[in-house]
């Protein structure tokens, strides 16, 4: 019997990697700003997205009312308090962060665009694997956006 647990938990860890692959083309083909947009979502209900987005996946811009550096510092104190979220790239007009589940550790991808010409920020939240996230990248742009209210930004 106890010679069977070593071979159990080596299938399980295979399968488990098999079923939710390292998806590298996340960190870098379908991330960042092309063409003055974040990318769409894909199909799968575990993306929103607030530009040219369909019904199930689009959610609204986050609006600020002082000057771009001010809402962009404003937004990496917020995202410093987020759990288990990292941000991971920063230019001029565009954050990127990554947030982990809890207990599996899934990366889900944050992007905020600033668009130079307009007093919003411009968002995006997608997991990297799996279909339904149970609401978990709508919640976290829509709880993000309270704190930023919140700090009248």
């Amino acid at each position: 019997m106890y010679r069977l647990i070593p071979i159990i938990l080596g299938i399980s860890i295979a399968l488990t990697s098999l079923v939710f692959p390292q998806a590298s083309w996340a960190a870098s083909s379908n991330l960042g700003v092309k063409d003055g947009y974040l990318s769409p979502c894909p199909e799968t209900p575990n993306c929103v997205v607030s530009q040219n987005a369909d019904a199930a996946h689009a959610i609204a811009p986050i609006e600020y009312h002082t000057d771009l550096d001010t809402a962009r510092e404003t937004l990496l104190k917020v995202l410093s308090v987020v759990p288990r979220t990292e941000v991971v790239e920063q230019t001029d007009n565009y954050l990127r962060a990554q947030s982990k589940s809890r207990i599996f550790k899934f990366v889900d991808d944050v992007e905020f665009y600033f668009p130079s010409d307009e007093k919003v920020i411009q968002v995006r939240s997608a997991s990297r694997v799996g279909q339904s996230d149970l609401g978990v990248n709508r919640r976290r742009i829509e709880q993000i956006r309270l704190a930023m209210n919140d700090l009248n930004a």
